[in-house]
């Protein structure tokens, strides 16, 4: 990993660097009156789905605003492209729109190249954060959650064959970072997935699916080998609550549902309402679907899958430094079943299940970038967020001398969208509505001559470049990402399918500098 450090530091900048990038923001707040006189210069950070549609947003509201959006792999789209089911490929419909977005004369797409966060999973170039902030008026913070949640239980980390859905995910989806995840599908017949939201479903389903149909979407070819390898044949979707509080949609159950040549075991049926019709629509179709179940009979199925509630896991089991082969649970008890809030309490009483293969879906976490701390973002640990206003106006906590109270006041010039604004939560469209909030925020902040940042120049990438070239780092720009797109494209092409994801950066660059 290239760094770009001191040397490329303009002079200005230099002289400068014992200050705290803290007092900077405020010493340079931008002035009123100079505003209107230039375009708004903005930096993004992540080109995901929050990072796109912030980008457009505010395009379309300041005129002639300029966007940089800094991405730390080589290609575009976050969890468009690496966590999107590959047999949804409707979903992905929105690169459309970013597409769009990105042509225009106004944006800059600027990838391999990190911001404050070297890394381990590409080749490629980091900015320090306080070099980029002396450059721009805006800076978005929209790079998503990089980490998972963990049950922190025994057996957890010393057992084989428990993974975490985001590295499986990220694995099948041609993820740098899980390439080499190389998950064991063969120790055994019965799989546990803890967690009960759509990412869990995505995964039961790409273990259950008929191969012949995954091959035809953007799957992997090694995910493809891996699961026509698979032994796997039942699989247990394991929440600690029950139906009416679970937290998959319709859209996800009734795709496993019809499932060719998959049964699925029927639930518990306490923990269903007796009058089903007499619920809100949304929750009443659910319940419909868990209660009617299958097309296919569990007792003729050549595989099966099961949502099994009111329970919490407590240990996994295995030999020491070998493969997990069961998982203890707790029951629980739901203070009112039918109540989507009710609260959980354990039983005392256990379960044991059988379980070859165990993946983690208990959520995903953002975490803070290097040089948080020196430029006064206040970060939630604990949530994962960047602390903000609710439009994505970025907090910092200063202390006030005058009542000795820690009171949170603006940063000007930082915004935050997507989930390391609110959390690991919702979809594209939740997503969308989300980033489109914190544009009005930064269009009706940069209107109304509220205070921005003011770096040195205003100049953006343009005072970037030259470190980063000095640092030897192969920067892709979106026609370089055309040409790797493309290449994808013609790969999969020779295998039926609409593309074969390069899975190394490596690949990636090699791709972008082809004829």
């Amino acid at each position: 990993m290239n760094s770009i450090t001191r040397s490329w530091l303009c002079a200005t900048c230099r002289r400068k660097a014992s200050a705290t990038l803290a007092s900077r923001i405020s010493r340079y707040s931008t002035e009123a009156g100079s505003r209107h006189d230039r375009p708004l210069r903005m930096a993004i950070v992540g080109s995901g789905p929050a990072g796109f549609y912030t980008a457009y947003r505010v395009m379309s509201k300041v005129p002639k605003a300029k966007v940089d959006m800094f991405e730390a792999l080589p290609v575009p789209y976050g969890l468009v492209r690496f966590g999107v089911a590959p047999d949804h490929p409707e979903v992905k419909n929105c690169q459309e729109k970013f597409e769009e977005v990105a042509s225009s004369p106004n944006f800059t797409f600027i990838g391999n190249v990190a911001i404050g966060n070297a890394g381990g999973h590409f080749d490629g170039c980091t900015i320090p954060l306080a070099s980029m902030m002396h450059h721009y008026d805006a800076v978005v913070f929209a790079y998503g959650a990089s980490k998972d949640k963990k049950l922190g239980i025994p057996g957890e980390s010393e057992l084989k064959g428990i993974y975490s859905a985001r590295e499986f995910v990220g694995w099948y989806n041609g993820l740098p970072e899980y390439a080499n995840l190389a998950p064991d599908l063969t120790q055994g017949d019965e799989a546990v997935i803890i967690g009960q939201g759509n990412v869990a479903l995505d995964v039961a389903r790409m273990l259950l699916e008929n191969v012949d149909i995954l091959r035809k979407s953007d799957i992997t070819e090694t995910a493809i080998e891996t699961l026509l390898k698979s032994r796997i044949k039942r699989v247990h979707v394991v929440g600690r609550r029950g139906p009416m509080q679970a937290a998959f949609t319709i859209k996800e159950v009734r795709e496993l549902m019809k499932l060719h040549g998959v049964g699925f075991h029927d639930i518990d049926m306490s923990l269903i309402p007796d009058e089903i019709s007499k619920l809100p629509r949304a929750r009443r179709r659910l319940m419909d679907v868990i209660v009617k179940g299958s097309t296919a009979q569990v007792d003729e199925a050549a595989k099966s899958w099961s949502l099994d509630f009111c329970l919490s896991p407590s240990e996994f089991h295995g030999r020491p430094d070998e493969y997990v082969d069961s998982t203890v649970f707790e029951r629980t008890a739901l203070a009112s079943p039918f109540d989507p809030s009710s609260s959980v309490t354990g039983t005392g009483e256990t379960l044991t299940i059988p379980s070859s293969a165990v993946f983690r879906s208990i959520g995903y976490k953002s975490v803070a970038l290097p040089g948080f701390d020196e430029a006064g973002i206040s970060f939630n640990d604990g949530k994962g967020i960047i602390e903000n206003d609710g439009m994505g106006r970025v907090l910092r906590v200063k202390d006030d001398e005058s009542n000795n109270q820690l009171q949170p006041s603006r940063l000007p010039g930082v915004y935050c969208a997507g989930w390391v604004k609110r959390g690991p939560t919702g979809v594209i469209a939740s997503t969308m509505e989300d980033a489109f909030s914190t544009g009005d925020a930064i269009a009706s902040d940069w209107n109304s001559d509220a205070p921005f940042l003011k770096g040195e120049t205003s100049s953006g990438w343009e005072a970037l470049r030259a470190g980063v070239e000095h640092g030897k780092c192969r920067v892709i720009q979106w026609n370089d990402w055309r040409k790797i797109d493309k290449a994808e494209r013609q790969r999969g092409l020779l295998l039926g399918k609409e593309r074969e994801k390069f899975t190394s950066t490596a690949e990636m660059l090699s791709a972008a500098d082809a004829n």
